[in-house]
């Protein structure tokens, strides 16, 4: 998938997404017309300001590369897993291990280690891989609590091309905002009039 950035302004949040952040988070790379992609953790910074924006970080956040890549991956792989959930299809046993490795890598505890000088003592993991462990089990936990909570059978993938979010389907409304139900409309009013 060509990922190009684009200085195209953030959507607002599909409906679904102020209550499972694993929604927004999977909706975090938006399709857009002509084949370009915005992609709200592309890189570092972007990625941390995406935390912080949404409470699983500090505002002084700074994050590395690999970091950002460690969320672009589990947001894959949570999309895959919402993507069969609507398809109706077997989860996919990468996306399933992704999203558990996610779920136990949060620290409960600093772990204990052996020093022959010093004896035992604890150690903290590196503080940024530890915010980032936190905020990927935050989102794994949440993307597993909609994936099997009531709200299961609401999800729904956006219907219209090209975008490719995901929303809680409300009633009859099966677009991630006005703008893809009106591209929509526009496209079937299109095939009707060159159909004829």
């Amino acid at each position: 998938m060509n990922r190009t950035a684009t200085a195209e302004p953030a959507p607002a949040p599909a409906p679904g997404a102020e209550q499972y952040l694993a929604l927004d988070f999977a909706d975090s790379v938006v399709a857009l017309p002509g084949g370009r992609f915005l992609d709200l953790l592309g890189t570092p910074e972007a990625a941390a300001r995406w935390l912080t924006e949404r409470n699983l970080a500090p505002a002084d956040t700074e994050l590395r590369e690999t970091c950002s890549i460690r969320m672009r991956s589990l947001r894959e792989h949570v999309r895959a897993l919402f993507t069969s959930r609507i398809d109706g299809r077997p989860a996919p046993s990468a996306a399933l291990a992704a999203v558990n490795e996610a779920l136990t890598r949060v620290p409960t505890a600093s772990p204990l280690h052996w020093d022959p000088v010093r004896g035992p003592y604890r150690t903290a993991p590196h503080p940024t891989d530890q915010t980032v462990d936190h905020a990927l089990g935050v989102l794994a936990a949440d993307a597993a609590d909609l994936l099997t909570g009531p709200d299961a059978a609401r999800l729904t993938a956006c219907g219209s091309v090209p975008c490719n979010r995901y929303l809680l389907r409300s009633g009859r409304r099966h677009w991630c905002s006005v703008r893809c139900g009106d591209r929509a409309r526009a496209a079937r009013a299109y095939a009707r009039r060159t159909a004829g």
